[in-house]
């Protein structure tokens, strides 16, 4: 009886509960637009959007992310320590020391684009000219001349006489290249004396018959005192902060 009674207590509660707890409408729909200003500012939005999910990419094709990432993934590798350090903790710094060396890029196109674009002394076309300007610069800097020629190349544009006439679709690509290749150099000359070591370690113990003892085991302690009594990452993170000036 009281099951019964507490059924028809709920049967009787539930519509005004449901009723309190109606979600809002939301309705999406395209109107045609009463002017252009408010088409140019619908334009803008979506414009700033796309540059918001491409700004993970924007960040390895135009900075000194991609050297400073792959460096350090190879550097890991010869050391032979897994996963130690962690994705995590190499890619954050590759990620401020990126913006360390990128600061004073960062620096000249807010100064040259964005604040005056802000204060409405330029329009948005003299804004993306004068902000991918420093990136220009710096892509400029770094990218080999024989990658760059490869890339004018390939599209098919006539040779430009001045670095203005070179299209940024073109200098992109050519400044990655660039980087892979630097990075590559460095993480050779990495190499080196830990694989030094390995041998070392690999001939000491077949001269001694100890062939089930796994090199590795001894000669990764012996790798990372190297590297902490030559003070490895100061020296490494300076050449590379370096390499970029």
């Amino acid at each position: 009886m009281r099951k019964k009674i507490k059924l028809a207590i709920l049967w009787i509660l539930i519509p005004k509960i449901s009723y309190a707890l109606t979600l809002p409408t939301l309705r999406l729909g395209l109107e045609e637009a009463k002017s252009p200003e408010q088409m140019a500012t619908v334009l803008q939005i979506l414009l700033l959007l796309t540059i918001l999910s491409v700004a993970p990419a924007l960040l390895l094709m135009l900075t000194s992310f991609t050297r400073l990432a792959v460096v350090f993934s190879l550097l890991r590798h010869a050391l032979g320590t897994q996963q130690t350090p962690p994705n995590q903790v190499l890619i954050a710094l590759a990620l401020f020391l990126t913006f360390f060396i990128m600061s004073p890029v960062f620096s000249q196109a807010y100064d040259q684009a964005v604040r005056p674009y802000l204060d409405g002394e330029i329009g948005d076309e003299q804004f993306f000219r004068s902000a991918l300007k420093p990136f220009r610069e710096f892509m400029f800097r770094n990218t080999r001349e024989k990658d760059l020629a490869l890339m004018i190349r390939l599209s098919g544009d006539p040779r430009p006489a001045t670095k203005e006439e070179v299209k940024t679709l073109t200098l992109i690509p050519a400044f990655m290249i660039s980087e892979l290749r630097s990075a590559f150099e460095i993480g050779f000359l990495l190499y080196i004396p830990f694989l030094i070591i390995d041998m070392v370690v690999a001939s000491v113990l077949l001269s001694m018959g100890m062939m089930m003892l796994p090199p590795i085991m001894i000669s990764l302690p012996l790798k990372i005192l190297l590297f902490v009594l030559v003070d490895g990452w100061n020296l490494l993170v300076g050449s590379l902060v370096k390499s970029f000036f």
